[in-house]
């Protein structure tokens, strides 16, 4: 008897895969302690702390930081498409949700911490593998010391907005360790 897999393989071809690596999360989550939002973020673009675990699963990278603001990028391939042939609306929405998340965190002080509590994400087009680099562009609206938002968009390489975000994270001290 044949299994699933090898039926599979006879009817499609044989799977492709891809290789994701990451590095410990806990080395970022430490150095938050002693260092600004935007410190974090920027040491992380310099290579002098790791980017999260979650960049390498969606080939997300962060590129600029400032106070209220990032840019990240985004080049998406057939491993993140949807059964219609389309790149997932959640990879769009994890690299709006990442933006909002991390504009919020460049406005927070050394100890600091944040999560995301609500997102809405409105997609005006889809993404399909070969039409390029995305950029994700998040920006603070309303810092705040207990819940703070943010807005996001991300455009294609010609520069055609994807799809937009609004996003309301909540703020809190980081626990001892």
């Amino acid at each position: 008897m044949r299994s699933p897999a090898e039926s599979l393989s006879d009817a499609w071809g044989q799977p492709r895969s891809r290789t994701v690596s990451w590095w410990d999360p806990m080395i970022g989550a430490r150095a938050m302690r002693s260092l600004s939002g935007r410190e974090y973020l920027q040491a992380m673009i310099d290579g002098r702390l790791p980017p999260a675990p979650i960049g390498g699963l969606i080939a997300m990278t962060a590129v600029s930081v400032g106070e209220g603001t990032v840019e990240f990028r985004c080049r998406p391939d057939e491993s993140a498409y949807n059964p219609i042939g389309v790149v997932h609306g959640g990879l769009v929405c994890t690299l709006l949700d990442s933006v909002a998340g991390c504009a919020v965190h460049s406005t927070l002080p050394a100890g600091v911490g944040f999560t995301s509590l609500e997102i809405k994400v409105s997609y005006l087009r889809p993404v399909r593998q070969g039409e390029g680099e995305l950029t994700a562009i998040g920006r603070v609206t309303k810092p705040g010391r207990r819940a703070a938002f943010a807005d996001g968009e991300v455009r294609d390489e010609h520069g055609r907005l994807i799809a937009t975000a609004s996003s309301t994270c909540l703020v809190f001290p980081l626990p001892e360790e």
